[in-house]
């Protein structure tokens, strides 16, 4: 896909919501979901929820994601998405694992428009760092170590969890 840096916005009041499974596979997405993302039902359904994912989102990040709700934890994020189109939009994402009988059987995320200022002051630099360490590490597994390596020391050095730092950026700003 040819990606065109163009973002594109969503209303304040609107919220993005999918549900996948277990290995991230899209069992559900909303309206606005598909609209901002540029998809029909049909072509979402049952396909990995990295169908939006943005080249500039750090693997980093979704290491720490993936390792939070895999561990039946909820998390917040800063995402940057891609749109069918090649055009990108931001979310504040809040992922949750969905159990039934005790047990986690999918994922359901609520994601909202974020402050404009903490995505250009903070989240933007952040992640430009972590991309660059990922594109300078020997394979895709290794980048994505370092990255999520400097994260965890941003947030030792804080003396914070990742989720207090997320937390911190909603509510500074």
């Amino acid at each position: 896909m040819k990606y065109s840096g163009n973002e594109v916005f969503f209303d304040q009041g609107d919220l993005i919501v999918s549900k996948t499974d277990l290995k991230g596979r899209i069992t559900y997405a909303n309206r606005i979901f598909l609209e901002i993302a540029g998809y029909d039902e049909r072509e979402v359904i049952g396909k990995a929820h990295n169908v939006i994912r943005h080249p500039n989102m750090p693997r980093g990040i979704f290491e720490l994601f993936w390792q939070t709700i895999a561990d039946a934890n909820e998390i917040f994020a800063y995402v940057v998405n891609a749109t069918r189109s090649g055009d990108h939009y931001w979310v504040v994402a809040h992922v949750t694992p969905s159990f039934r009988d005790g047990r986690v059987v999918g994922y359901h995320s609520t994601r909202r428009v974020p402050n404009r200022t903490v995505i250009t002051e903070v989240i933007e630099p952040l992640y430009d760092q972590m991309n660059q360490l990922e594109r300078e590490a020997p394979s895709i597994k290794s980048g994505t170590a370092k990255s999520l390596e400097m994260m965890q020391g941003l947030l030792s050095v804080k003396g914070v969890s990742y989720d207090e730092f997320v937390s911190s950026l909603m509510r500074e700003h």
